[in-house]
Parts: C-alpha cells; sequence; structure tokens
C-alpha cells in the first residue's frame, strides 16, 4: 500500500465524531482509576485482604498492557469500525459482569476481561480522530483527545469515591453499561472504515492471512510480566522477591526477543519499524515521560494530603480537579495554536511550566493551605495541556495515512507505561527516601543537643501538666517527638519525589529539538509520502 493514499473524509462531520470516540477513550481510562478508592469496600464486603483486592487493579492492567500495541494490527485485519465496536461490547458486557460479581475471583477475572476488551478503546479513538480531520485540524481532534485521557486520571478518584460513599461500589462499574449501549450505537450510525483502510484489509486477507504467533506470545508474556512486576514490586519488596526477579527475568527475555523477531518480519503485530522514524521515537520518548510525570504526579498527590495534611478522599480528589478542569478550558486552545506555532516550542513551554510547578510542590511544609495545593496543581495543569496535542501532533507528522492504527497503538503503549513505571519508581522512592531522612534526622537527637532540649523540655512539661508522673511525661514526650520525626522524613520523603518529576523535564526540553519540525499554519502535519 503506497503511503500516498490519504484518509476519505468521514460521511459525517469530525466536530460530531470527535466528542463520541472521545467518551469511548475517556470511560476506558477513566477505569483505570475511578476503581483504586473503592478497594477497601470490596475488600470489606468480599471478606478479603487488602493486597488480595488490588489484584482487581493488577488483572486490568496486564491484560489492558497486552492488548493496546497489538490493535493496530487487529483493526487492519478485522477491520478498525469492527473491532472498535466489540471493543465497545466487550467492555460494557465485562463491565456488568464486574458489577454483579459474586465472589472476589469472579471480579479478578471479570476485571482482566474488561482490559483485555478496553485495550483497544484509546489507539482506535486516537487514530479516528486523526482520519477524521484534515491534516491541518489535526490539533483541534487530539484536543478532544486530550481531554478524555488526561482528565480521567484527574476525576477518577473523585467521582469514585463520591459514587462509593453515596451508593455503592458495584456501580463504579455499572456506570460503564449505559455509555457503552450509547456509544455502540452512535458508533455504528456515525463511523465508517477509510476506503484505503478496508481495501488494504481486503488485499491483506487475499494474500492470506498470516498470524504472528510467536511475536504475539512473546508480547503477552514480556509485557504481562512486566506490568505484575511494575505492579507488585513495591509490596513484594522487589528484588528480595524471587517471584518478582524471576518475572523480570522472563519480561526482560521476552521483549528483547520481540523486538529482534518483529524487526525482521515483513508483517509484524508490533509496528516497531514505525521508531526508525526519529521524530515518531522521540514523540514516544515524550509521551513515556508525559505518562510517568502526569499519573505519578496525580497518584502522589492525594498520598500526600491524606497521609500529611488529614485529608479525606473527597478533599483529596477536589485538590486534583480544578487542575483537570483548567486542562478542559486549555486544550481547544492549545488545539488551534498548534497550527500556528512551531509546536517543538510549546512542548519546550509545557515541559518548563511543569517542571516550575513541581519546583514550587517540592518545596510545601506541613503549613500549606489548601487553596495553594490546588493553584499548584491548576499551573502544573497548564504545563500539561501544552504537552499532549502537540507530541500527538509530531508523532504523526512523516507517518504514512495506512499507518495511524499502528502509530496510535504505540503512543498509548508508551504514555500507559510511563504511567506504570512513574507510579512503581515514586511509590518505591517515596518508602525508601522515608527510611533514609528518618535515619538522619534521628542522628541528630541526642540528649545534649540544644534543639533536643528545645522540644521535648516543653513537651514533658504539657505531658506533666495532665497529671502524669515526670517519668510518663517524658516517655510520653519521646513518642511525641518520634511521630514529628517520622513525618517530617515522609514529609522529605514527599518533597524528593516531586523534584525527581521537576528534573525530569526540565532535563527533556533539548530532547524536544531532536525533532523535525514540522510545517506551520495549513500544511500538512500528518502523512509522510
Amino acid at each position: 500500500m503506497s503511503a500516498a493514499i490519504v484518509a476519505e473524509p468521514a460521511p459525517h462531520t469530525p466536530w460530531i465524531i470527535a466528542p463520541v470516540v472521545a467518551m469511548a477513550a475517556f470511560m476506558e481510562v477513566l477505569d483505570i482509576s475511578i476503581a483504586n478508592v473503592a478497594l477497601q469496600h470490596i475488600a470489606g464486603s468480599m471478606a478479603a485482604s487488602r493486597d488480595e483486592s488490588t489484584w482487581i487493579l493488577t488483572s486490568y492492567l496486564v491484560t489492558n498492557a497486552v492488548v493496546l500495541p497489538v490493535s493496530g494490527w487487529l483493526s487492519s485485519v478485522v477491520g478498525r469500525k469492527r473491532f472498535y465496536m466489540a471493543c465497545i461490547a466487550g467492555f460494557g458486557a465485562s463491565s456488568l459482569l464486574c458489577g454483579f460479581a459474586p465472589t472476589l475471583a469472579l471480579l479478578i477475572v471479570f476485571r482482566a476481561i474488561q482490559g483485555l476488551t478496553g485495550g483497544g478503546l484509546q489507539p482506535l479513538s486516537q487514530a479516528i480522530l486523526a482520519d477524521s480531520f484534515p491534516p491541518r485540524q489535526r490539533g483541534m481532534a487530539f484536543a478532544f483527545y486530550g481531554i478524555a485521557v488526561v482528565f480521567a486520571p484527574a476525576i477518577g478518584p473523585t467521582l469514585g469515591g463520591w459514587i462509593t460513599d453515596n451508593t455503592s461500589w458495584r456501580w463504579v462499574f455499572l456506570v460503564n453499561v449505559p455509555v457503552s449501549v450509547v456509544l455502540f450505537f452512535l458508533i455504528d450510525i456515525m463511523i465508517e472504515d477509510p476506503p484505503a483502510h478496508e481495501a488494504a484489509r481486503q488485499a491483506r486477507l487475499k494474500a492470506g492471512l498470516r498470524i504472528d504467533y510467536l511475536g504475539f506470545g512473546l508480547l503477552a508474556l514480556g509485557l504481562g510480566c512486566l506490568q505484575w512486576v511494575l505492579d507488585r514490586g513495591q509490596e513484594q519488596d522487589w528484588f528480595g522477591s524471587k517471584a518478582i526477579t524471576t518475572a523480570s527475568i522472563i519480561a526482560g527475555l521476552a521483549l528483547v526477543a520481540l523486538i529482534v523477531w518483529e524487526l525482521t518480519r515483513r508483517d509484524p503485530i508490533v509496528d516497531l519499524k514505525l521508531l526508525r522514524n526519529r521524530g515518531f521515537a522521540v514523540a514516544n520518548l515524550l509521551m513515556f515521560t508525559l505518562g510517568f510525570v502526569l499519573l505519578g504526579s496525580t497518584a502522589l498527590l492525594p498520598q500526600y494530603v491524606q497521609s500529611l495534611l488529614g485529608y479525606t478522599a473527597t478533599e483529596a480528589g477536589l485538590v486534583l480537579s480544578p487542575g483537570g478542569l483548567g486542562i478542559m478550558v486549555l486544550m481547544p486552545l492549545v488545539g488551534r495554536l498548534v497550527t500556528r506555532v512551531d509546536p517543538r516550542y510549546m512542548i519546550a513551554f509545557g515541559l518548563c511550566v511543569t517542571a516550575a510547578s513541581l519546583v514550587w510542590i517540592s518545596n510545601f511544609n506541613l503549613a500549606v493551605d489548601f487553596n495553594t495545593i490546588a493553584w499548584a496543581r491548576v499551573f502544573q495543569a497548564a504545563g500539561f495541556g501544552f504537552l499532549f496535542i502537540p507530541i500527538t501532533t509530531l508523532a504523526y507528522a512523516g507517518v504514512a495515512p495506512e499507518k495511524n492504527n499502528n502509530a496510535s497503538a504505540l503512543l498509548n503503549l508508551s504514555r500507559n507505561l510511563g504511567g506504570s513505571v512513574g507510579i512503581a519508581v515514586l511509590t518505591t522512592m517515596l518508602a525508601r527516601r522515608a527510611q533514609f531522612h528518618q535515619s538522619v534526622l534521628v542522628e541528630h537527637i541526642t540528649p545534649s543537643d540544644p534543639a533536643y532540649q528545645a522540644v521535648v523540655g516543653p513537651l514533658r512539661q504539657m505531658m506533666a501538666g495532665h497529671g502524669g508522673s515526670t517519668p510518663d511525661a517524658l516517655l510520653k514526650a519521646h513518642a511525641m517527638l518520634a511521630a514529628m520525626v517520622e513525618q517530617q522524613a515522609e514529609l522529605l520523603s514527599f518533597l524528593d519525589d516531586f523534584r525527581l518529576l521537576a528534573m525530569i523535564f526540565f532535563a527533556l526540553v533539548p530532547m524536544v529539538f531532536l525533532m523535525r519540525r514540522a510545517p506551520v499554519g495549513a500544511g500538512r502535519l500528518g502523512g509522510g509520502h
């Protein structure tokens, strides 16, 4: 199929198609985070431990990671519209099963099916948007998609907490069912496969369908083990666990073998040859780090306000919500700007703004108020708003239209893997830096230290004033001091994590200019020839 083929315009106006396919992506991304806050309720209602309930998340993430990169190949074989509708139907049906699951084991199985069927929704939604809009309007197309995939993680914990507190945890899953039904019929009416894509599919089938069983096996084994390691590593002490070590070795060997195998295939199940395009390769790196910082910071900030400032789950969610609303407002503006301003400068600006906001957060203390945290998140979200659309726009520059499905699959895999790696790294660093800071602080706490005396003296007098004996008052004063040290160590570990995220984004700025400058204005932003 010649790279000169250009996707035919959709029969319906893209401005009607865009919110529909964006809603499908939003629904799937939302389900990654919306169930997190319901785990305690699920564990309680099913007489399970907290550790057992986390398999509800792990099973979803593992199967989702396996399907993401092969969604482009599957859509080219089955037909994009047919595969897309199957994904929506499967996601809705599995959500219904999750909502009525009688046991934890069945819920985990249904969640795995939900991740499997929903894995194609993100990349196919993005590919449909890329094909529905002419290249000069792709910025606005990706604005719809960006709102879906960036806003969903921000609103997920808040929405999940509200549903769980006011109804039942089962509605966290059941809410997907009516949305899936409506989307299924809208997609059937509004979306058609471009003639060029359908012609390519028929030619592929006529030539004889060759299924890359080995490639798919290596992919499933490698990404499945990797996702399991990232999700369970911290709980099992990483390489102190034989299971984690074994799974890591298997993942590494399988993924290396996959890369070698797929690069030699004429019809690969994952088109890694797209990464030979320097701009596309850098875009994937940027999308990986965007996922790392976006999902990592989204996981960190609620933990920070809940564990150190005493916020409730709902209040923690409200801290994130203004940032999500800010992204919704900013994305359409960025979508218009991306056709008028060099996207590379927009990416560099977004990286610097987000990094600056993270530096601000890394200087917080225990006296910080709600408004300051919320505004810092808005500032951070403003930077994210200048990243997703320009990165995606430049990623498609130089990619042939018939490769849009494969390109979208790799981009979405990069972002999702970045999020998983980010959460794993930051969670591990949080625990280990807290231990480090606590050991350093304890070294300075000696009876001869004037600072120690200045703290313990008033505490002991306060305890004695409540009727306790002098020895008891001293013991209570020491206990209070130990709690203060532990709290300060935890605070410093959070600040270290935010500082690391800032450094990563600042370091990426020079990388942006390795990408080729895309034509500005009405020129083509995609479709290499």
